[in-house]
C-alpha cells in the first residue's frame, strides 16, 4: 500500500480521524498534567504564611521611667504582628530581673546587665542636671556633681552660682536612673537620707521651677523629659557637665558622660517572640519610636 494511509487496512479518512484523536488525547493528557502541577503549586503557596509574623504572648516588666516608650513599642509591635500579644507590667515595687529569672516575665527593662542573663541595648538615656533658670551656675564637673549630691556643697556660690542654698531633690531608689546616677558618680549610698525624694518627672520639674530664693533646687532626670521641659518654656535649665552640653548628639557619641544604657534583659533560652521584639526595637521604626523619649543608638549599631 502507498504511504497515503496512516494505518494499514483503514480507509484514509478513518486513519486521519484516529491520528487526530491520538494527538488530542496526548494534548489533553499533557494539559491535565500541567494543570495538576499548577494547582498543586498554588495549593502549596496558599499554605505558606503571608508574612514572617510571630505569634504568642509575652510579658515585659519594669519599674523605671521607660514605661511610656515600652508601651509605644509594644503597641507598634502588636500592630505589625497581629497574632502577638504583649503585656507591659510596670510596678514601682516590682523586681523585673527576679521576674525574668522566675519566668514570670520574658523581658526586664533595666539600665544594667545581669550575670547569667541575655541583654540587648536598645537606646541611651542621658541624665540631665536641672536647676531653675535663674541659677546662673555656668557649668559643673562630674566630680562637682558627685560632691553636690553627696551634700558637700551647701551654697551655690561655691560653684560659681548665686548666693542661695542648695536644695537637693532625689529620685526613688528603685528607679533605673537613680541606680545609674549613683554608679556613674561613685556615690552609691552617699546621697543624704534627709534629701527630699520625688518620683514623677512632671512633679520634680514643677518643684525645680517653683523653688525660689533663698533656696535653689537641683535634681536629675532623663534627658528627653528635661529637654522637653526647656523647649516648652518651663523656667528651668540644664547644667553642662565637664564643658559638654547635655544634648542628644553628645549623649549618642559619649561626649556627655552622664548616660546609661537602656537594656532588654531575658533568659538565655531561645524564644522567637523575644528575639523578634528585640529586632523590632533596633529597627528603623523601633528606633524612631524610642527617639521620642531617649537617644537612639548610632546607625552602625542597628541591624
Amino acid at each position: 500500500m502507498s504511504g497515503r494511509d496512516c494505518r494499514p487496512g483503514l480507509p484514509r479518512h478513518d486513519a486521519h480521524r484516529k491520528a487526530a484523536q491520538g494527538r488530542e488525547g496526548e494534548s489533553f493528557s499533557m494539559y491535565s498534567r500541567i494543570s495538576a502541577l499548577l494547582c498543586a503549586g498554588l495549593f502549596s503557596l496558599s499554605t505558606l504564611p503571608a508574612s514572617a509574623e510571630v505569634a504568642g504572648s509575652m510579658v515585659i516588666a519594669g519599674h523605671g521611667p521607660e514605661q511610656h516608650v515600652m508601651e509605644s513599642l509594644a503597641h507598634a509591635f502588636e500592630k505589625a504582628n497581629p497574632r502577638a500579644y504583649i503585656d507591659v507590667v510596670w510596678d514601682d515595687n516590682s523586681k523585673p530581673l527576679d521576674m525574668v529569672k522566675a519566668k514570670q516575665a520574658h523581658i526586664a527593662v533595666t539600665g544594667a546587665s545581669a550575670n547569667g542573663l541575655h541583654s540587648v541595648q536598645i537606646a541611651w538615656d542621658g541624665i540631665a542636671i536641672m536647676v531653675h533658670r535663674s541659677n546662673f551656675t555656668k557649668e559643673v564637673t562630674k566630680q562637682e556633681v558627685a560632691d553636690l549630691f553627696s551634700g558637700k556643697y551647701k551654697i551655690w556660690a561655691d560653684l560659681g552660682g548665686p548666693d542661695t542654698k542648695v536644695l537637693l531633690i532625689d529620685r526613688p531608689r528603685n528607679e533605673n536612673n537613680r541606680d545609674a546616677f549613683e554608679q556613674l558618680l561613685g556615690i552609691t549610698g552617699k546621697i543624704p537620707d534627709s534629701t527630699k525624694v520625688i518620683a514623677k518627672d512632671e512633679k520634680v520639674i514643677k518643684t525645680i521651677a517653683g523653688t525660689l530664693p533663698p533656696n535653689s533646687a537641683v535634681t536629675y532626670l532623663s534627658l528627653g523629659q528635661a529637654l522637653e521641659a526647656v523647649a516648652s518654656g518651663v523656667p528651668v535649665r540644664l547644667l553642662p557637665v565637664d564643658k559638654v552640653e547635655p544634648e542628644t548628639p553628645t549623649v549618642k557619641d559619649g561626649r556627655y558622660s552622664l548616660r546609661r544604657p537602656i537594656l532588654l534583659i531575658s533568659n538565655n533560652d531561645a524564644d522567637p517572640l523575644v528575639a523578634a521584639f528585640e529586632q523590632f526595637a533596633l529597627s528603623d521604626e523601633g528606633q524612631k519610636i524610642i527617639s521620642d523619649s531617649y537617644t537612639p543608638l548610632p546607625k552602625t549599631s542597628s541591624p
